[in-house]
């Protein structure tokens, strides 16, 4: 079936498992409820998956929840091509039109998944949204740079990079120690939460996880900011050692015009998980501002 936009959509109108890009690439979608679309962006190293307990909330609540694995990912296409944000923000584009989405949306990502979203508001100008959610943001720029002193340490991000090369499946099972902050004492998910991350993960192929980790990385979103022209709340955890929040959550409230930061005091990058009732109810209570349901 070839909707209006020319994109070819496998299964029922609307209820599509899989639609194909401009480029060919096929990725999986799953898409919830009735009502308002909600668009949800998932990050690095995971799926379309780790939203399920918010997507279960707000489609509950009355929204149509859309959901897909980004290229590369979980039970999309792997292609060789294709892990920059001009490609990830066309895929975006190429979603919202499959599902015939063509104003009201609001936007909601997470880590890698935000600078999708800063890349569709500048490239394609926010086309279909009125309202966009970060959470934990990789904005406006990750990586330390001398302009760019609270960032990432970019040596630490290359020794992860190595371990990530030099034996994939133990480097996730330290990772999601420190992704959703558990420790010695601290314990904010289940074992079985972090194997759930660890399988999605273990989804990627080695090629996609690598050049996507270095895009999320590398790319300054600093100019495209002023590309936010709608209500935007960002979330985002006082302990993130994957994305610190003064270089950005903070950084992104300070360059987004009348964007609205909630911190969670304590939590880790892996909020959706240790804090997912209240990013829940925190993204419905944002949704809700627009007027009317969720």
């Amino acid at each position: 079936m070839v909707n209006g936009y020319g994109l070819h959509i496998t299964g029922e109108r609307r209820r599509m498992p899989i639609i194909e890009t401009r480029d060919g690439t096929e990725l999986y979608v799953k898409d919830w409820g009735e009502g308002r679309p909600v668009v949800m962006i998932h990050g690095w190293p995971l799926s379309a998956d780790m939203w399920d307990d918010q997507a279960m909330a707000l489609a509950e609540a009355g929204c149509r929840v859309i959901a897909y694995d980004r290229r590369g990912f979980g039970r999309s296409d792997q292609p060789w091509e294709g892990y920059d944000y001009d490609t990830f923000a066309d895929d975006l584009a190429d979603v919202m039109a499959a599902a015939e989405i063509e104003s009201g949306a609001a936007l909601v990502a997470f880590s890698m998944g935000t600078g999708d979203v800063a890349r569709y508001m500048s490239r394609h100008g926010g086309r279909g949204v009125s309202q966009a959610a970060l959470v934990a943001p990789v904005l406006p720029l990750l990586l330390r740079r001398d302009d760019n002193p609270d960032g990432f340490d970019p040596a630490k991000f290359a020794r992860m990079t190595g371990k990530l090369v030099a034996d994939r499946a133990d480097f996730y099972r330290s990772y999601f120690k420190t992704f959703f902050g558990v420790g010695v004492i601290s314990h904010p998910v289940s074992q079985a939460v972090l194997d759930w991350a660890w399988g999605m993960a273990m989804e990627i192929g080695v090629h996609p996880a690598l050049v996507a980790r270095l895009a999320f990385g590398t790319t300054d979103f600093r100019p495209e900011m002023a590309a936010f022209r709608v209500p935007t709340l960002i979330v985002h955890g006082t302990s993130d050692s994957d994305a610190p929040i003064d270089a950005t959550g903070r950084a992104a409230a300070q360059a987004i015009a009348g964007a609205r930061l909630i911190e969670y005091e304590g939590a880790p990058h892996g909020l959706f998980a240790t804090h997912k009732d209240q990013l829940s109810q925190d993204l419905l209570s944002f949704l809700a501002e627009r007027g009317g349901r969720a």
